[in-house]
């Protein structure tokens, strides 16, 4: 057996990210400057570790609560243009120090507004800072813009998401509660959304189970599902040992349709157990359209290296199945087709060759 691929040749890898989220991705030490400069004063520790440990442990308390109160601190200190501007920086420049050649990353404008930003401002200053952030570092960011699903500015959104898909916004992204709050009570973005030839993505099958992902595709036309881990609820195992697919589950394998799974974030929300015995394993031998992402780095303490690290290690795999992972993710991109070919063939692909004949 072929020795596992280590930490830092992972890292070295070109890797493609397409389900991060931008206020979950905050370096600590950027949190307490900006709250500084603001006057954001309810953070709950102000040195940098102190703080980086604060949002780890909430994350992983199981509570709820806590959970999203971890979100309430990053996005509190990112209502100003410069805020802004910086963290999408900081973003770009983290990804690319991780090996990301390609990356999405989500965030909803409507949540940094109160101090007086217009909708078209934030998004403005995001675009600026990942333009500063990626600049000579090989890496290129994709903006999605996300709605809230328990709010009514689907509409608005989607909108400025073809307004501004020009100018580096790839796609369109509905978050939040899945439970009582359907992907369908927005359908008339998604029609527009359709109507215009833009790209969306929704997150379903993370909380909630199979009609979410069952109305994600088939009323709201998803091209991704963001997370999709409860398929594994349509996938049931034989007597025999071998796995069989219900009619949702084929049809999302048959179809192709991306899924963003995040492994460290599932088992902070409850969506799996353990990264051994998360979905992934199952579906990636099933040949589903699996893809590795991070959600929100800060509170998970991660990075897309540390998550194809912690699956090497619990299903063993090599520098071809990370290779897999990775094309799948490219495959699945809001970009055109040639540009997509290009990142493949030209950078993906010859990356992992010379690393795997290092090793």
């Amino acid at each position: 057996m072929s020795q596992l691929p280590t930490f830092e040749q992972i890292r070295q890898a070109p890797k493609v990210l397409l389900h991060d989220h931008l206020d979950g991705g905050l370096r600590p030490e950027t949190i307490i400057d900006l709250a500084r400069e603001t006057g954001y004063d309810r953070l709950p520790a102000t040195e940098t570790e102190s703080l980086r440990a604060w949002f780890r442990e909430s994350a992983d308390s199981g509570s709820l609560e806590r959970y999203l109160e971890t979100f309430e601190h990053t996005v509190g200190v990112m209502q100003t243009r410069e805020a802004l501007v910086r963290v999408a920086a900081e973003c770009a420049e983290d990804l690319a120090e991780d090996g990301v050649v390609y990356a999405e990353v989500r965030y909803a404008p409507e949540q940094h507004t109160s101090a007086g930003l217009s909708l078209e401002e934030v998004i403005e200053a995001v675009q600026e800072g990942f333009g500063a952030g990626s600049a000579g570092r090989g890496i290129r960011v994709g903006t999605l813009l996300t709605a809230m699903r328990h709010q009514a500015r689907s509409m608005e959104i989607a909108e400025l998401a073809v307004r501004y898909r020009d100018a580096g916004v790839v796609g369109f992204d509905i978050a939040g509660a899945e439970a009582g709050y359907p992907p369908t009570r927005h359908l008339d973005a998604f029609e527009y959304l359709q109507r215009e030839n833009a790209h969306f993505t929704i997150h379903a099958g993370e909380a909630f189970g199979l009609p979410s992902i069952w109305q994600a595709i088939q009323w709201c036309g998803a091209d991704r599902l963001g997370h999709g881990v409860r398929i594994i609820d349509d996938i049931s195992v034989q007597s025999d040992g071998e796995p069989k697919l219900g009619r949702l589950a084929a049809y999302v394998r048959d179809k192709r349709i991306p899924l963003e799974m995040c492994p460290t974030s599932n088992l902070q929300t409850g969506a799996a157990a353990s990264i051994a015995e998360h979905p992934i394993g199952l579906l990636r031998r099933l040949n589903f359209r699996v893809t590795v992402n991070t959600d929100n780095r800060l509170m998970s303490g991660t990075s897309v290296s540390e998550e194809f690290a912690k699956l090497s290690e619990a299903f063993g795999y090599g520098w071809d199945d990370m290779l897999w992972f990775t094309v799948n993710a490219m495959k699945s991109a809001f970009l055109p087709f040639d540009e997509r070919l290009s990142l493949i063939n030209g950078v993906i692909k010859p990356g992992f060759a010379r690393l795997k004949w290092q090793a």
